[in-house]
């Protein structure tokens, strides 16, 4: 895929739609993580091109201004929609069609040169400015309904209308920017045509996490092990816990999730807890909550290992952040995790689920440092490679541009 040049109409107005995943959100919280970050970075790298982009996301506080400049040629616009409260993202689905009028409203104004769309319910939301003013509509899902329910069953509380309105999304945008291979295949089982699909990996910052640099204080253990993620079961701390009974000698630093301050009443904290004690590993087992964002890199160079055992993982960033600090990678086979991770090269891939193979995996690389030493400067030389957001940026203004040539030589036939 070749880079994209705007041409004679200058540097593009690019509207990202990101309903519930605002690029100013700390994270860590349920509904907070790799798609803010994304969305964030994106914006970002799209501006260092010359682009100016908008983000709308939905105002969760009675204090946000409706317009925040993120950085230089970047601002997040607050769209009220519903309470200006926080809400789940399984419960915004009613607050979406006044979402969308604001969108038409503002873009019959100051109509942006193209949208890009995050997660179903922003697509949703952009399909009926999209189709009134003819702009050009992309959409990244990082998730699909038809993944979660098939891993989730009862426990989805997606609303049931999800698959439905993500098929719709498919079938009306201009293109979907899938963000790896398995994904693209999902959406092929969806109905959704090969050629309507392209993708785009995510992308890290490879200047915040480097090998180089500040590095987290560590405990008495001779290893540490680190998993870094929403606390949610899907994420798989009960099977780093259970592994960890299996992995002598190592402590686990689990972190994520409310405040430190919160964490004592936090229901999955509380369950993870009781599965570590049942293990005999309770003592060897650390939560420390939310971080600031810089907080990050020091804690992934702290670590000897880095998890990522997810039952699914749509894409999953915290892969390419560890190693692009050089930190070896043990994560399930699953999702965006097959792309990124490469076993042996950068760590190991094991089954999902599983907490034997998981200790195999990380015993096997502890007890050879300078198998941990390659694993992480192979790591490191793949996310130059492939995953800065520089790159990312080029390859999604490729698609761009595809899609803006399809909607001109359309326009000029008519």
């Amino acid at each position: 895929m070749t880079s994209y040049s705007p041409g004679p109409t200058g540097p593009l107005s690019v509207a990202l739609v990101s309903e519930h995943a605002s690029p100013l959100a700390a994270l860590g919280g349920v509904d907070a993580g790799g798609q803010n970050v994304h969305v964030a970075r994106l914006a970002g790298a799209l501006a260092d091109r010359g682009h100016h982009v908008t983000v709308y996301t939905r105002r969760d506080s009675p204090g946000l201004p409706r317009l925040v400049p993120l950085r230089a040629g970047v601002d997040v616009h607050h769209v009220p929609a519903g309470p200006p409260e926080e809400i789940p993202k399984d419960e915004l689905l009613p607050y979406v069609p006044q979402f969308a009028r604001h969108l038409t409203e503002r873009w019959r104004s100051r109509a942006p040169d193209l949208v890009h769309s995050h997660f179903w319910m922003s697509g949703l939301a952009s399909l009926p400015g999209a189709r009134e003013l003819r702009l050009p509509l992309l959409h990244t899902y990082h998730a699909l309904g038809t993944v979660k329910r098939r891993h989730q069953g009862d426990a989805d509380t997606s609303p049931r209308s999800r698959i439905a309105c993500e098929r719709e999304v498919g079938l009306d945008c201009d293109r979907i920017v899938a963000t790896c291979r398995d994904e693209a295949a999902e959406l092929r089982a969806m109905g959704i045509p090969a050629d309507r699909v392209g993708i785009v990996p995510c992308g890290v910052d490879t200047g915040q996490f480097t090998p180089y640099g500040p590095v987290a204080e560590r405990g008495p253990h001779p290893y540490r092990l680190l998993q870094v993620g929403r606390l949610v079961p899907r994420k798989g701390a009960a099977v780093s816990v259970a592994a960890l009974a299996r992995l002598p000698g190592a402590e686990l630093v689990v972190v994520g999730g409310p405040a430190p301050g919160r964490l004592d009443a936090d229901p999955e904290v509380r369950r993870l807890r009781r599965l570590a004690g049942d293990a005999g590993v309770a003592d060897r087992v650390r939560f420390t909550g939310s971080v600031p964002r810089e907080a990050m890199a020091p804690l992934l160079r702290s670590a000897d290992v880095v998890l990522c055992p997810a039952d699914y993982e749509p894409f999953g960033i915290v892969p390419l952040e560890a190693m692009a600090c050089g930190r070896p990678v043990v994560a399930s086979a699953v999702g965006g995790q097959l792309d990124t991770v490469t076993d042996p090269g950068t760590g190991r891939l094991v089954p999902p689920g599983d907490p034997e193979a998981l200790a195999r995996a990380v015993a096997a690389l502890l007890a050879d440092p300078a198998l941990r030493e390659r694993c992480g400067a192979a790591g490191r030389r793949r996310v130059l490679n492939r995953y800065g957001w520089d790159r990312v940026a080029a390859a999604t203004e490729a698609v761009y541009g595809e899609v803006l040539a399809a909607r001109y030589a359309v326009t000029r036939v008519v």
